[in-house]
């Protein structure tokens, strides 16, 4: 008998994090720690492509910021920067008003309602940011969402020689030394196909192989992508061109945020923007919610159409014609017998 690999009643979230979940980077308390000018630190990440070229270098702008982060580790301008440090710093990030709540909120949208229950109708969130992942993991948010894509680094750096080894000795005072993972805002969109296939819940399933989409944890209709600007067009015209939402969000005290949102909507490149205020009656709020229980909706007509299509009625008795009706009727009458005087 033919099954599907997923029930395919998933809603999801995905959200980019800097100016999206809030107002500014990430990073800021890694350089409120050290005592680093955050300014003049984007200044010099800005400025190493231009200069690496000169010197004939070709490098990755996306990667430029990780890179430099190791550069300040090396020269003891961060001193034992590690991921455990890294995650405790997350806990300082500062979210736009109504978050985390609104992350736990939005899941009432489907499961106080009994016809998306009957149907295991669920939202999941996801964030998948070009920051760091394990600053994300230490923040407010985490215990919120259902996965999440961002850089890593890491600390102790295998040597040449460790398969032949049977123990590697760990530094205590270990220090971040190479990057792990770089998520860029081209390769973001390899996270939604990780997210649609299902690959990021079953290790079996390779992110390249093909899967029909009948077979596809989350179609792309269901998602709902939310980000702050022009860098994350790769993953709004994904969503977007496969039939899903992209709404873009702005800081309400900067004009320029604002210009950016409508131009991608002029262009075609979301459906809708708002003030990144997450708070119940914002125009974000409303606007999300209501996105998740139109697709919450179509989901439900759709299974319900399936079944109605699938399932044969029982068998029922016929109405009868009126001559079969008025036979049925003699028939049944005692049979009448007649006495001859």
């Amino acid at each position: 008998m033919a099954t599907t690999l997923f029930t395919q009643s998933i809603i999801a979230c995905i959200w980019d994090f800097d100016k999206t979940l809030i107002p500014g980077y990430m990073q800021a308390p890694l350089f409120r720690r050290y005592g680093i000018n955050e300014a003049a630190f984007w200044a010099e990440t800005n400025k190493l492509v231009e200069h690496y070229a000169k010197r004939g270098y070709r490098i990755s702008s996306e990667i430029s910021y990780l890179n430099h982060i190791l550069t300040y580790v090396r020269t003891g301008l961060m001193p034992k920067l590690n991921n455990k440090v890294l995650h405790e710093l997350g806990a300082e990030i500062q979210f736009y008003q109504g978050l985390p709540e609104f992350f736990e909120k939005s899941r009432g949208f489907v499961t106080e309602n009994p016809e998306y229950r009957k149907h295991e109708v669920q939202l999941e969130h996801y964030i998948v940011s070009t920051g760091i992942a394990e600053m994300i993991r230490g923040s407010a948010i985490a215990p919120y969402v259902d996965g999440i894509w961002g850089c890593e680094f890491i600390e102790n750096p295998l040597q040449p020689g460790f398969l032949q080894q049977k123990e590697f000795e760990l530094g205590a005072d270990a220090e971040i030394a190479q990057i792990g993972m770089m998520i860029d805002n081209t390769s973001k969109t390899r996270a939604l196909f990780e997210i649609n296939k299902g690959t990021n819940k079953d290790p079996v399933l390779d992110v390249n192989a093909k899967i029909p989409s009948e077979d596809r944890r989350i179609q792309f209709p269901n998602m709902i992508y939310i980000a702050d600007g022009p860098s994350d067009i790769p993953c709004f015209s994904l969503v977007k061109e496969r039939g899903g939402k992209a709404y873009g969000v702005y800081n309400p005290d900067r004009l320029d945020e604002f210009k950016q949102n409508d131009a991608l909507r002029n262009a075609d490149r979301i459906g809708h923007y708002g003030r990144a205020d997450y708070r119940e009656g914002s125009e974000t709020y409303n606007w999300i919610k209501l996105q998740i229980q139109e697709i919450a909706e179509r989901i439900v007509a759709e299974r319900e159409a399936t079944v109605a299509k699938r399932v044969a009625r029982p068998p029922r008795h016929l109405n009868s014609t009126p001559e079969e009706e008025e036979a049925r009727r003699k028939a049944s009458q005692p049979e009448q017998t007649t006495f001859l005087k």
